[in-house]
């Protein structure tokens, strides 16, 4: 990516570099080429007239301009070392979030804030709800913008999963949403289409590719015409507030729907083939420490979640909840009591489930009382570790930098029961326990509800294939990495043989735009909204 489109200036450092600390940069890469560390090597040469160090932003400057000019060789592990916060593309793909425009919710929830100007229950200076206000919610310069940033910085954007935030997609006007959705593909291929099938078709060989779609929900907004809505958008992945799974704290904290309905919503979500992102809120009014432990327990009991996002409930001034606390009627957990709740509940997530956070990203000033630490991940780590033991879950066991040698891991197939379907969760796995890739594969049954999909009639079904490590580009290999080392083909090998001695005959995969060539060159069709496969 050579050009600049959008508002994006404003969030990466544009900064022009003198020729001599652009010298300094090119030793420092030589040295760490050489086997040097990298901060190391950066000490070593101070900029000159006292004016500090080198950046990382400088180095990747430098050999940004180096590759360009043919005076050195494209080397991705360089790259890699020099990578601002690389932790953003560990789990093999870039993400890219968006916020839509503020738009009436249908729920009253007594512990969301509504600010004027913002899509209900977020904040004005949440990380992602600034970048959002500051490109007014424009779904193009808000993809173009962090596309750059991320380049600036080393990161891959060959492949991007695009998460859209911002309120209940389902709630918004549909033509909006295909506006939305259409102007942030555009960006993603760097032209204008005029309609989202043309940019979607675009974007199956763009420089950026879409590997995965997300919206937010309710779950009373989930109907089978919803549902078919969300694959002709390109929608591969649903997160969903389920908040609690007890009918009377859903009523005293008016969330305006039931366990129930929660339950039928993720029952057909699984039917269609997304894969399933929860919100869970421990702390919630009426809400005890015990009975936090018993309601997270229903979870894997009624829903099995791919995902879980843990939010902790936030005392937030202007909310209906706070004026409860004002007269004496809510307390929020200390700290502590929260570390130790979610400690112990996290060592009872199965290992076929990834925690994406387990606190809210709402910088502290904002909560009246209670917990203030947005680093609890860490906290509730050390609290284990104090403890002598470890979570199973998917993001504690990824992978991430480590090299890995694919004939060295062993293939495992976890089955459960959910929502009427037999779940196969298909992992490949090195001598340390750490998952270098999986696959989740469904058997819908006669207990299942029916989608009337017709792609799906009959087929078992592909929800998600994932291999963990740095994210690498589109068709690249690295030595030692888990992307790209086969792993993938392997477990669509094996799937399609666990799917043939279950008796089916068909196999179906909820393919994200950008990656239905990959299925495609394995063998696959396109189906109306799925790409489908004989076996």
């Amino acid at each position: 990516m050579t050009k600049k489109i959008g508002k994006e200036q404003a969030w990466i450092d544009a900064r022009e570099y003198s020729d001599e600390a652009l010298a300094l940069a090119r030793q420092v890469l030589c040295e760490i080429e050489d086997g040097s560390e990298v901060f190391p090597a950066i000490r070593r040469h101070p900029l000159p007239g006292g004016e500090g160090f080198l950046s990382k932003h400088m180095l990747i400057t430098a050999y940004r301009e180096d590759v360009e000019r043919g005076e050195r060789a494209a080397d991705r592990r360089l790259l890699a070392k020099i990578r601002v916060k690389p932790s953003r593309t560990l789990s093999g793909v870039t993400v890219v979030t968006v916020l839509t425009r503020p738009h009436p919710c249908p729920g009253e929830c007594i512990f969301c804030p509504d600010y004027e100007g913002m899509p209900v229950s977020y904040l004005p200076d949440e990380p992602g709800a600034m970048r959002a206000l500051h490109h007014e919610f424009d779904p193009y310069d808000q993809v173009a913008a962090r596309i750059q940033a991320l380049y600036e910085i080393g990161h891959p954007t060959d492949k991007i999963e695009l998460l859209v935030l911002g309120g209940s997609w389902s709630a918004y006007p549909q033509k909006y949403q295909e506006w939305f959705l259409r102007r942030c593909f555009e960006a993603m291929n760097e032209t204008e289409s005029g309609t989202l099938a043309k940019a979607q078709a675009l974007n199956e060989t763009a420089q950026h590719r879409n590997v995965g779609l997300t919206i937010e929900t309710r779950a009373d907004l989930v109907t089978r015409a919803e549902v078919e809505r969300l694959r002709k958008l390109g929608v591969t992945k649903v997160q969903m507030g389920v908040q609690s799974l007890n009918d009377e704290i859903l009523a005293l904290n008016k969330r305006g729907h039931t366990a129930q309905e929660t339950r039928q919503a993720v029952a057909l979500l699984r039917a269609a083939g997304f894969k399933i992102v929860l919100h869970w809120m421990p702390n919630l009014l009426g809400a005890t420490l015990e009975s936090d432990k018993e309601d997270f327990a229903h979870l894997w009991e009624w829903l099995s979640p791919d995902e879980l996002k843990i939010y902790p409930t936030q005392l937030l001034e202007g909310t209906e909840l706070f004026t409860y606390w004002e007269r004496g009627e809510y307390k929020p957990y200390t700290t502590d009591e929260l570390i130790k709740l979610i400690a112990d509940i996290k060592l009872t997530i199965p290992r076929y489930c990834r925690v994406n956070r387990v606190v809210r990203d709402i910088p502290s000033d904002n909560v009246v009382e209670g917990n203030k630490r947005t680093s609890l991940r860490q906290d509730v780590h050390r609290e284990l570790e104090r403890q002598g033991e470890g979570c199973q879950c998917i993001r504690c066991r990824e992978v991430r930098g480590q090299e890995v040698e694919p004939e060295a891991c062993e293939l495992s197939d976890l089955v459960y029961s959910a929502n009427g379907a037999e779940e196969h969760f298909l992992s490949y796995v090195t001598p340390d326990d750490k998952l270098a890739g999986f696959l989740r594969l469904s058997f819908p049954s006669h207990l299942s509800p029916k989608t009337s999909l017709e792609d799906l009639a009959g087929a078992a079904i592909i929800r998600e294939v994932h291999v963990y490590g740095q994210s690498l580009g589109v068709g690249r290999e690295l030595g030692g990495a888990a992307q790209h080392a086969g792993l993938g083909t392997s477990l669509m090998r094996e799937a399609e043989e666990t799917a043939k001695e279950a008796g089916f005959s068909r196999l179906a995969v909820i393919a994200a735009v950008g990656t239905r060539h990959y299925y495609l060159e394995r063998g696959f069709e396109r189906g109306r909204y799925y790409l489908v496969k004989a076996l």
